[in-house]
């Protein structure tokens, strides 16, 4: 509006992804990643970028196989899921997939290849939101957040139940290690 180039420096995430045009994210002097907020957030370029901007999955994999565009990811406990391919990502590598906490959905029914087995470990009431606490057998905890209102997924398992966890189709991200 005013003509100006302002660079604003800011540790606080909410602040650069609300104030930006763009951002560019740093560690130790190098550049991580530059662009857009929705794209840092949604596509972050590496797995420093993904845990720093915003609350993430993290889930470690074993690329199995790669097919037409998709790869078959191996979790520690022997879970599979499918993910978009990406350059460099080759069969059996090792690598990360991020996704985010409200791209994930709870069911009691299994989707093959888009949904894991986890058990509930504790829900946690927060006003707009609901957050689940997963177990994954042989693998990391996962965080589900869900919107408290008619039109979220207001189904609350109970701690200690088998459910399923779907990512919502495009949302899981494939990060090189």
């Amino acid at each position: 509006e005013t003509g100006i180039t302002f660079i604003f420096v800011t540790h606080d995430q909410e602040e650069a992804l609300t104030m930006s045009d763009r951002i560019a994210v740093m560690s130790a002097g190098q550049l991580q990643q530059l662009g857009e907020a929705r794209d840092i957030y949604e596509r972050p370029n590496n797995i420093f970028v993904a845990d720093f901007i915003g609350e993430t999955n993290l889930l470690q994999v074993d690329i199995q196989a790669i097919e037409k565009g998709q790869a078959t990811c191996v979790l520690p406990g022997g879970q599979t899921l499918l993910c978009e391919a990406v350059e460099g990502v080759d069969k059996g590598a090792r690598a990360h997939i991020s996704v985010r906490p409200e791209r994930l959905v709870l069911s009691d029914k299994p989707i093959k290849g888009e949904s894991l087995k986890v058990e509930v470990i504790e829900n946690v009431f927060v006003g707009t939101d609901v957050t689940t606490h997963l177990g994954v057998e042989n693998g990391p905890k996962l965080i589900v957040r869900s919107s408290n209102s008619a039109r979220g997924n207001k189904r609350v398992f109970d701690p200690g139940t088998t459910a399923h966890v779907q990512m919502e189709s495009g949302s899981a991200r494939l990060l090189r290690d």
